[in-house]
């Protein structure tokens, strides 16, 4: 399994495999960042350009894998465990620690420098806690922790506590 620069796991083989697509790559199958920031890269974006900014690892041909593309990068948005499934709740105002983490699938490889990808997923601080300290997975096919139910149940009663309507009368206690 691989592992962090620390030494602990990240709870995949291949950090390739959670990837469902390039945070660059548009709906119709092209290159944003050939097109937004290639100045910072000139010769990758006109290569990608000459070619209409289609991007080769997405293309179903099969040209690049995603680890291919020297501006790859990957960040989940769906806010929810990818483990097990965990919902975020936030209280607005609070500084309640958050439910999820975001957990680093690929580090920067010291004897490879042009491996600077960033595959981000979130993970709930339980499961997250479990694939750093032992041998969970994040592909286990996992239910939340009891903890974790707890704290997003009291969250959720907070939140609809807050949403709840009380008259004047009610919450000064005038008559």
């Amino acid at each position: 399994m691989e592992k962090a620069p620390q030494g602990t796991s990240v709870g995949v083989d291949d950090p390739y495999e959670v990837v469902e697509r390039c945070d660059h790559l548009t709906d119709d199958g092209r290159c944003r960042y050939a097109a937004e920031h290639g100045h910072h890269d000139p010769e990758f974006a006109r290569e990608r350009r000459v070619d209409d900014l289609r991007c080769p690892a997405a293309d179903p041909s099969g040209e690049w894998e995603w680890a291919d593309c020297p501006h790859f990068r990957a960040r989940q948005r769906a806010r929810e465990c990818v483990r097990c499934g965990l919902e975020e709740r936030r209280v607005a105002h609070d500084d309640e620690r958050p439910l999820l983490e975001e957990h680093h699938l690929e580090y920067r490889d010291d004897d490879r420098k042009d491996v600077a990808h960033e595959i981000t997923v979130y993970l709930c601080r339980w499961c997250h806690a479990k694939i750093h300290d032992s041998w969970a997975r994040i592909d286990d096919d996992a239910s939340p922790d009891p903890e974790a139910i707890a704290e997003a149940e009291g969250r959720r009663s907070r939140e609809l506590e807050e949403a709840g309507f009380e008259s004047a009368a009610e919450r000064y206690g005038e008559e």
